[in-house]
Formats: C-alpha cells, sequence, structure tokens
C-alpha cells in the first residue's frame, strides 16, 4: 500500500511537471509578444546578418525577448536568417513571429521622377532599398553593361522611366538596375519606336527631346504643343536654342546641380558644351533631366503645327505663348523680358 501511495504521489507530480512544461512551451509559442502601440511596425534584417543583429533589433519590440530567442532556436531560424523587410503585427506571438521573420518577405514601393543625374537618381533609391548609393551609381556606370545596351554615360539615365514599382527591400543594386532595364524594354513597344521613328528619333533620342520638353512646361496638355515646336525645328535643321539646355550645360561645368537658375542671360549662351542648344545643333548628347511618361508620349505624338517659337506666357502663369515668325516672337519675348525685369530676377 505504501509502495502505491509513493508511486501515485510520483505520477501526479510527474503530470504536475509535464504539465507546467506544456504550459511553459504554449506560453513562449502562442502568447502575444509585443510591446508597441501601432498597428504594425517593420524590421529590416541586412543581407548577411546573424541572429545576434536581429536580436538587437527586435527585441525592443517585446514584452519578452527571450522566449522569442528561445522558439527562434528551437524552430532554427536562428541558424537560417533570411534578409528582408518584414511586418510585425501588433499581437503578434513568438511563433508567428518566428514564421513571418522567415518566409514572409513584404515588398515595398520604390518610386523616383525627375532626378537630372545618375548620382541623384542613387541617393533617391539608396532612400528606400538596401542597396546604398555608391554601389547603385556603380551599377548604373558599369561599361560592360551600358555597350551592351548601346549607351554611354551621358544618356544610361534614359533606361529609368519615373513610376513606382514595387521591390523587395534587400534588392541587390544589380538586380535594380536590370528591373529597370525590363521596364525599359516593356515600355518601348513596336508601336513606340515605330512612333519614335516616324519623327526622326530612335527611343533614346525620343527621351533626350522629352527631357527637354519635360523641362521647358510642367503643364501636361502643353507638351505635345512643345514637342511639336523642338521637332519643327529639327527638321528645319534649326538650332533648338532650349533654355533648359544651357541651364544643364552650367550646372555640369560648376558640378552643382543643386543650383537654382531662374534666368538664363546672354552670356550663358556662349557656353561651350555640347549641351547648349544655342552653340551647337541638333539633340544634346543625352538627357538633361529624367522626363516623366507624358513628355516621352508627347514627343512621341506631337501636335502638328507650324510654329517655331515659344516664350513664357505672363499673362497665363505656367503656359506659353507660340509663334510662327521671328517677329512674332520677339513681340512675346519683350513682353516676357519686361516682366522678367520688373520681378527683378537677375539669376
Amino acid at each position: 500500500m505504501y509502495i502505491k501511495k509513493i508511486l501515485w504521489i510520483v505520477a501526479i507530480l510527474g503530470l504536475v511537471v509535464m504539465g507546467w512544461f506544456s504550459y511553459r512551451i504554449y506560453d513562449a509559442l502562442f502568447t502575444p509578444n509585443t510591446r508597441f502601440s501601432e498597428e504594425q511596425v517593420y524590421v529590416h534584417i541586412p543581407t548577411g546578418a546573424d541572429f545576434s543583429q536581429v536580436y538587437e533589433q527586435i527585441s525592443p519590440l517585446l514584452e519578452d525577448p527571450e522566449s522569442f530567442a528561445a522558439v527562434a532556436r528551437q524552430k532554427k531560424y536562428s541558424v537560417n536568417i533570411k534578409p528582408g523587410r518584414y511586418a510585425i503585427e501588433r499581437g503578434m506571438n513568438n511563433n508567428t513571429l518566428v514564421n513571418v521573420l522567415r518566409s514572409r518577405n513584404a515588398p515595398l514601393m520604390v518610386s523616383f521622377n525627375n532626378q537630372e543625374t545618375l548620382p541623384e537618381l542613387a541617393g533617391r533609391i539608396a532612400a528606400q532599398i538596401e542597396a546604398d548609393s555608391l554601389e547603385l551609381l556603380a551599377a548604373f556606370r558599369d561599361t560592360e553593361f551600358l555597350e551592351a545596351q548601346n549607351l554611354d554615360l551621358r544618356n544610361a539615365i534614359v533606361l529609368y522611366l519615373p513610376n513606382s514599382y514595387e521591390f523587395f527591400w534587400n534588392t541587390s543594386a544589380e538586380e535594380f538596375r536590370d528591373r529597370m532595364k525590363r521596364e525599359y524594354e516593356r515600355f518601348w513597344t513596336e508601336e513606340r519606336v515605330k512612333q519614335a521613328e516616324s519623327q526622326g528619333l530612335t527611343p533614346t533620342e525620343a527621351t533626350t527631346l522629352a527631357s527637354i520638353v519635360h523641362k521647358e512646361t510642367a503643364k501636361v496638355d502643353e507638351r505635345p504643343r512643345v514637342a511639336g515646336v523642338y521637332l519643327n525645328r529639327l527638321r528645319r535643321n534649326m538650332l533648338l536654342q532650349a533654355d533648359p539646355t544651357v541651364i544643364y550645360a552650367i550646372k555640369e561645368q560648376t558640378g552643382d546641380h543643386d543650383t537654382i537658375i531662374k534666368r538664363v542671360l546672354y552670356k550663358d549662351l556662349a557656353l561651350d558644351s555640347p549641351y547648349n542648344t544655342y552653340k551647337y545643333a541638333g539633340l544634346p548628347p543625352g538627357p538633361i533631366a529624367m522626363p516623366d511618361i507624358s513628355a516621352i508620349k508627347a514627343v512621341l505624338q506631337p501636335e502638328k503645327h507650324d510654329y517655331l517659337y515659344f516664350v513664357a506666357d505672363v499673362e497665363n502663369f505656367g503656359y506659353h505663348k507660340f509663334a510662327k515668325t521671328l517677329s512674332q516672337h520677339n513681340r512675346n519675348k519683350a513682353q516676357y523680358v519686361r516682366w522678367i525685369n520688373e520681378q527683378n530676377i537677375k539669376r
């Protein structure tokens, strides 16, 4: 009888211990373990990170970091870290947390527009994905890659069409560049290539002209008319005489693309630069900015007219006055010059 009692006590104690361990396991796995007030936060796990880096980043978000670490080791996550951007929701338990970090890399929308240079683009993208600006710039400027696309450093920016694109945060510089190349090829359909050819342009030339149109007017509805002026000039072998190209030439010469130039001076027109379309005929050697899609479409489908000149319309700000003859243009220009002098705009 005495032995039976002992056995019963041992059995009961065993069940209690097993229950306690079961509860501890259940608690570690399934009890909510977050301590932030937002509905959702993101953690960014760098490429090549080990578990100590993950633990350091996620610990401030957890009520009990140690229980998370225990579950991560039990589920073998601690030796199989996946880089990426992961959404952690309020109230998640350790089991779900590990599952998320193991397999639910969350994409994000990467946006860019209107950058004038590859370094500016690299900086813009580096603020949104893991690759840093130096890695991105090296990928953009890779000579072998550019030669394969029949491009060079002066026109390489044509590959990057302004828009919002879905990427994983841990996208590499080369992966970003190659994706942009595919998007560029997808945009330049056979129909669009033929539209460019009908204007006497290649896709690269069309993008270069579109960059000038983009800089000349922010009004999307006016861009086909402005594009028509420049195409008329090209067909007549006239100088484009586009002020934005002179501004770009000044920035290239000074190395300062952040400077703001509101007025082009007569002395600027003599600047010796292939981007100065007052001095050199035809298109500049590459885009002076990253044109948006509306500017490219304006070049591919320009307004048909006989205008050869235009100047800012001081009676309808943002738009321009167009002229077919130089005498008419000079009258329009005189009105603009009077206005800009009244505003005391020197540069």
